[in-house]
């Protein structure tokens, strides 16, 4: 389809991050994953807390619209 225009896509980044069950050390875990990935232009979209570990799922929009 000629001059079609498709709105941007995202991209999406799941990363597991282990527990230690020392809270600071985990804190401190957490807070440099965010710093980390935030810098990356990435945000947190969803966050699942299981007993050894908390999955985190990124997302960002994506560097160019398909078929550009």
């Amino acid at each position: 389809m000629a001059g079609s225009t498709f709105p941007r896509m995202n991209e999406y980044q799941a990363v597991m991050l282990k527990l230690t069950r020392h809270m600071q050390e985990d804190e401190d875990a957490l807070t440099d994953l965010l710093n980390e990935r935030s810098r990356g232009g990435w945000e947190p979209a969803m966050m699942v807390h299981g007993t050894t570990r908390l999955t985190v799922v990124f997302c960002r929009r994506a560097a160019a619209p398909p078929n550009e």
